[in-house]
């Protein structure tokens, strides 16, 4: 370490460009990263909080709300089934709100209708106003994100082509779907919106789209062969049944996997030249008794101080970058991603400097000093 530091203070400019290359791809890396979870959040995010380890689908919905309709009288026979704590009936529905009476564009918003039972798992907990209550059907939950559009409590907004009005008596966050903000009502109203159109529920008691359950080592198998026509997934599966869901987070993730791969590439090939650079230096240390271990473990200590620094420096500037980002944009940098990336960052700048380690160990003392001039 005592070798690789003393270089580090004697050429000054040479590792500084290293540094800074390293910092701008560390850097492009965090913004991806907190880009790809922001957008991820925003899709599912309603999905991801809910206080449930099981969805039940109809089966061939493919784990997608909108391909499901289920009944709630399922439910008794669900909660009779092994290891099932508790299952709660949920249905969502895509909607417009009309801010006030009108029917101007800027005044509308897309939202996300969620219908959940009062009172059960399924309903997110209030940052501000109240619960849901079955005495008062019209009354919504929604995001805070609605907030910034001009919505407060106890304002009425009507769903854009029906003669549905919901009244706003609480707010909640980070409560999204489909990227747009979620507004819990009750059952019943869900139902209302949803199948406003004859026929549209197919003839099923009490639709829904799907049934939440909260338990532990449940086996979808064999809730599937004890029920009619259902298909049982984990929230996790059913987070990526959610349509694009998995298209979006494979385009981000193949995006940082070619980013990786580049800053492997090019910090190697850095590594690499000035190893070569200085063959003649390392032949006269070998000349004079010291072991190849002594010199790979230099050359490593070296490039362990320049990633740490740079990647310190990435996060600080993405940190930077976060706070001056529009609100608008879907931007989420949560301190496990900002761990694991440092940690893979690190340990590719390490690995790509094995090159290097290699070169240095079939170094000739004997060749090397017959190049110095």
């Amino acid at each position: 370490m005592f070798l690789a530091v003393k270089e580090l203070m004697h050429s000054k400019m040479r590792f500084l460009m290293i540094i800074i290359i390293f910092v701008l791809l560390a850097w492009l890396v965090f913004i991806l990263s907190g880009l790809g979870n922001g957008l991820s959040t925003l899709a599912a995010s309603t999905f991801k909080t809910m206080k449930a380890d099981y969805v039940i689908f109809e089966e061939g919905a493919q784990s997608s709300m909108s391909k499901s309709l289920l009944s709630d009288q399922l439910i008794p026979e669900v909660e009779l089934l092994p290891n099932v704590i508790a299952a709660a009936p949920m249905g969502s529905t895509m909607a417009t709100a009309l801010k006030g009476q009108s029917a101007k564009n800027e005044d509308k918003l897309d939202i996300a209708i969620i219908g959940i039972n009062p009172g059960s798992f399924l309903e997110p907990a209030v940052v501000e106003g109240k619960g849901l209550s079955a005495e008062n059907p019209t009354g919504v939950i929604v995001n805070s994100t609605m907030k910034e559009e001009g919505y407060a409590i106890g304002d009425t907004f009507q769903l854009d082509g029906t003669t549905q009005a919901l009244t706003i008596i609480g707010f909640v966050e980070n409560q999204t779907y489909n990227h747009v903000a979620s507004v819990f009502t009750p059952m019943a109203e869900w139902r209302k919106i949803a199948f406003a159109a004859p026929g549209s529920d197919k003839g099923v008691t009490g639709p829904v789209n799907a049934i939440m359950l909260q338990g532990k080592d449940i086996d979808p198998d064999v809730m599937d062969s004890k029920l009619t026509g259902t298909d049982t997934v984990t929230r996790s599966g059913a987070v990526q049944g959610m349509p694009g869901y998995k298209e979006e987070n494979g385009t981000i993730l193949m995006m940082l996997a070619f980013l990786l791969a580049i800053a492997a590439f090019v910090l190697g090939v850095f590594f690499y030249v000035i190893t070569m650079q200085k063959t003649s230096q390392f032949g006269i240390m070998k000349a004079i008794g010291a072991s190849n271990r002594f010199l790979s473990k230099a050359i490593v200590s070296q490039v362990f101080v320049l990633s740490l620094i740079s990647i310190v420096v990435g996060i600080l500037l993405t940190y930077g970058t976060a706070a001056i980002m529009p609100k608008g944009m879907p931007f989420k940098l949560e301190t496990n991603l900002v761990v694991t990336y440092s940690i893979i960052l690190l340990v590719i700048s390490i690995l790509s400097s094995m090159v290097s380690v290699r070169k240095i160990t079939k170094i000739d003392p004997l060749k090397a000093l017959g190049r110095v001039e």
